[in-house]
């Protein structure tokens, strides 16, 4: 008897060395980082515009419209609609006016400085359309005065 229960514990001890280990739970995927020639949408992006100057700044937080001798304007952040090679962004001000960003994936120059950016942009707020350039905020912080803002 003594001799099956010694067979036994080998057989068990082998076939648990030879058994596929328990499988760890999948970890949860991340999401793809929502981009538009080559910027992440998903961190902070400037859209700018000048004549007359004006800039709306993009982060996770909301979006903040300001101008040269205009009321400066918050609105909360949706995400982006992307759709090819646009990504739009409609939300409404908290003094309630309408805002639309449209940017699309084609070069851009502010006519103003010799800088390239890699989006152009639309902005329609409280039925004035706007347009202009757009790049993440930290390529246009790091950019010289001139040349492709990346």
């Amino acid at each position: 008897m003594r001799a099956v229960f010694l067979s036994a514990a080998a057989l068990s001890v082998a076939l648990a060395a030879c058994s596929q280990p328990a499988e760890t739970p999948r970890e949860a995927a991340k999401p793809e980082p929502r981009a538009l020639a080559g910027v992440d949408l998903d961190q902070p992006v400037r859209v700018l515009g000048t004549e007359p100057f004006w800039a709306v700044e993009i982060t996770p937080q909301g979006l903040t419209y300001s101008g040269v001798d205009r009321p400066e304007q918050k609105a909360a952040n949706p995400g982006p609609a992307l759709q090819g090679t646009v990504a739009t962004w409609t939300t409404k001000t908290e003094a309630g006016a309408d805002l639309a960003v449209t940017l699309t994936a084609t070069d851009c120059s502010d006519g103003m400085s010799d800088r390239t950016y890699p989006l152009t942009a639309k902005v329609e707020i409280a039925g004035e359309t706007l347009t202009g350039c757009a790049a993440a905020t930290a390529a246009i912080e790091r950019a010289g005065e001139s040349g492709r803002v990346e």
